[in-house]
């Protein structure tokens, strides 16, 4: 007995990111002026409403043009063969690409080190769309599962478009050791560690990038707005979207939220983004991942290697750090040890280096 299983565009209708991209491509608009790369940024993210009008706008040229359902055909051909397996289209991509991620916790440096790899591998970070080189692309998180959604089936999908989008952005670009080098920010990938290693590749590069928890939670909420005049933790921003619904997946109530101390929130957090980093499948190939701690030094002298490696013949671009952190909140410091202590014995004992010393530099 044969059992035949028909989903349609209905229940897995195609993302509003994969949309405005084959919008783009088929007007042939450039894509430019993005602002992911501009470290010293502190606008608030507000574009997904508008992303959301513009998909719901151009969805219907999208359609009606044969490149576009021809685009839109390939996804969901992928889509099928993570749902079910099949390898075969999958290992072939991972035969054309190489794939080099920047993993971390926000506001750690990530967006700097992804900008400098662009531009090492020759491509202009503002003209490459944020959903290819930032982290809000791919999908993954906490799993959730609510009225026509579910977050595992929502994850292969925007993953089969992603890997779409990267065959039509990157395929015709130069090769490094026989493959085109894609660089991304996967600042989500921890979620799903070994989903993102078997489909990226074996020989998929993680670079993670660690801050200590009280500088990063000052960045986060300088970014946000400013900390709150009441101490307590509310959400403003992507960020803090993030914070609030990590904590919830474990258990926080929407009321204990409401009476938690900013730190403390955040610092549950940072706690727990850390152990998913150690223990949801990143680290299955030891030798493809590295460490790099926050700090100016370090941060451009990974850029330079990037350049170096990829021979782009390029300055390097300079990292901007603020060192107060420490002096600012030295009540905050002392609360964080504890946590930092056990995020490091964790790191090292699956094989993660976690320099230790240099976090509690706190800048």
């Amino acid at each position: 007995m044969g059992v035949e299983i028909k989903l349609t565009d209905r229940e897995l209708p195609v993302s509003p990111v994969f949309v405005d991209f084959l919008a783009h491509l088929l007007d042939n608009r450039p894509f430019e002026d993005n602002e992911w790369a501009d470290q010293l940024s502190e606008a608030l993210n507000y574009g997904l409403p508008e992303l959301q009008r513009r998909a719901t706008q151009d969805a219907p040229r999208v359609m009606n043009d044969a490149r576009g359902r021809a685009h839109i055909a390939r996804a969901y051909g992928l889509l099928l063969s993570l749902l079910t397996g099949d390898l075969a289209p999958i290992r072939e991509l991972q035969y054309r690409f190489h794939f080099v991620n920047i993993v971390g916790i926000p506001r750690t440096g990530g967006s700097y080190l992804t900008a400098e790899l662009c531009r090492a591998l020759g491509y202009d970070p503002k003209r490459l769309p944020n959903a290819l080189a930032h982290d809000g692309f791919p999908e993954a998180g906490p799993f959730e599962l609510s009225p026509q959604a579910n977050s595992w089936v929502l994850s292969l999908q925007t993953m089969a478009e992603y890997l779409t989008m990267v065959e039509l952005m990157f395929a015709g670009q130069r090769r490094h050791s026989g493959k085109v080098v894609v660089p991304k920010k996967l600042t989500k990938g921890i979620y799903a560690g070994g989903f993102f290693h078997r489909v990226l590749g074996e020989a998929v590069e993680h670079l993670v990038t660690l801050r200590h928890p009280v500088a990063a939670c000052i960045s986060t909420y300088e970014k946000s707005g400013g900390l709150p005049a009441d101490g307590r933790f509310t959400v403003r921003s992507n960020i803090e979207d993030w914070c609030r619904r990590d904590l919830v997946y474990t258990g926080c109530t929407a009321e204990e939220l409401a009476r938690m101390d900013y730190f403390d929130a955040y610092l549950r957090y940072w706690e727990q983004y850390h152990y998913y980093v150690a223990t949801t499948g990143l680290s299955a190939n030891r030798s493809s991942l590295q460490v790099v701690v926050y700090g100016a030094e370090r941060m451009q002298a990974q850029a330079l290697r990037f350049h170096r490696r990829y021979e782009s013949g390029l300055e390097i671009g300079r990292f901007v750090a603020d060192d107060g952190a420490r002096r600012r909140h030295p009540d905050w410091y002392e609360r964080a040890q504890p946590v930092v202590e056990r995020v490091a014995a964790t790191c090292t004992r699956v094989g993660i280096p976690f320099p230790l010393d240099e976090v509690m530099e706190c800048w």
